[in-house]
C-alpha cells in the first residue's frame, strides 16, 4: 500500500447544484466517505444517489429562502454538530451581452450570486452555534479571466469570488472557514452544455483540449476532490483562498503544443 494521509471532513454537508456536474460528483464523494449529505437542486436527486445511504435531497430553488430553511432543518435533524457547505449551483447562458434579455441577466445573478449569498446567510449562523464550519464557494477561472460570449457568467462568478472572500474575513473569528474553488473547463455540467451549443462541438472540444497542458479537459471528479480538500481540516490554514482547479489552463498566458513550430 502506498503511504497515505487522512483529513477530517465535516459530519454533515449541504451541496447546491447536486443533481448534475460538479455538485453531483462532490455529493458522491461525500457519501462514499460516510458524510451525511444534503443535496439541493431544482430537480429530483440523481439516480445514483436516490437510494444512497446518508444522502438526503431538498428539491427547491436556491434563490428562495424557504429552500435554505429546509436545508438547515435537514442538517439539524442529522444529529451532527459539524457542518459544511458547497455552493455549486450555477447557470450559464452563451451569447453576447447585447443579445441577453433583462430576464436572463437577472436570472444569472439570482442563481449564481443571490443563491450563494442566501446559502451562506442560512448556514453561517448554524455553524457559529456549533463552533465553526467550512464553506466552499464554487466560482470559476472565468471570475478572473474573461471568456468570449460568457459576459453574464463571468461577471456573476467574479461576484461569487468576492462575496466568499469577504465572508471569509467577516466570519473568520467565529470559526468559519470560507474558501473559493475555481474550476476551469470540466467534462460535465456547464462546460458540456457550452460544448453542445458550439457550431462544431467536436472541433470546439479538440481546440479547448489542446489548450490544456495535459491535452485533455479536466474531469469533474478531480475538481470535486479539490473541493473536499477545502472542506476538510487539511485546508485549515486556508481562509479566503482561491484554489484554481483548471488542470494548468491559466498557469501560463499560452501553452505551446508544438504545432506552431515552437521548440518544446
Amino acid at each position: 500500500m502506498p503511504a497515505q494521509i487522512s483529513f477530517e471532513l465535516p459530519h454533515a454537508v449541504a451541496v447546491s447544484g447536486a443533481a448534475s456536474g460538479l455538485g453531483l460528483e462532490i455529493c458522491q464523494l461525500l457519501v462514499d466517505n460516510g458524510v451525511y449529505t444534503v443535496g439541493v437542486d431544482l430537480t429530483d436527486a440523481a439516480a445514483q444517489l436516490k437510494e444512497a445511504h446518508g444522502y438526503h435531497h431538498v428539491s427547491g430553488d436556491v434563490t428562495e429562502e424557504t429552500t435554505w430553511q429546509a436545508v438547515v432543518n435537514r442538517l439539524k435533524d442529522s444529529g451532527y454538530h459539524s457542518y459544511g457547505l458547497v455552493t455549486s449551483a450555477a447557470i450559464l447562458d452563451v451569447g453576447l451581452v447585447t443579445e441577453n434579455t433583462k430576464a436572463q441577466i437577472l436570472r444569472t445573478f439570482d442563481v449564481n450570486v443571490v443563491g450563494t449569498a442566501l446559502a451562506m446567510k442560512a448556514l453561517i449562523p448554524l455553524m457559529v452555534e456549533t463552533g465553526g464550519g467550512s464553506i466552499v464557494a464554487v466560482a470559476s477561472v472565468n471570475a478572473s479571466f474573461a471568456e468570449q460570449q460568457l459576459a453574464l457568467y463571468n461577471a456573476s462568478k467574479a461576484a461569487v469570488r468576492q462575496l466568499a472572500r469577504t465572508a471569509a474575513l467577516d466570519h473568520a473569528r467565529q470559526g468559519i472557514r470560507v474558501n473559493v474553488l475555481s474550476p476551469g473547463a470540466m467534462m460535465a455540467g456547464l462546460f458540456q452544455r457550452h460544448l453542445e451549443s458550439a457550431a462544431d462541438p467536436d472541433l470546439f472540444h479538440k481546440t479547448r483540449a489542446k489548450r490544456q497542458p495535459v491535452g485533455r479537459i479536466t474531469s469533474a471528479r478531480d475538481v470535486a476532490r479539490a473541493g473536499l480538500f477545502l472542506l476538510s481540516n487539511g485546508a485549515g490554514a486556508l481562509i479566503g483562498s482561491d484554489i484554481i482547479a483548471d488542470g494548468g489552463l491559466t498557469t501560463s498566458f499560452d501553452f505551446r503544443t508544438g504545432e506552431e513550430g515552437a521548440s518544446i
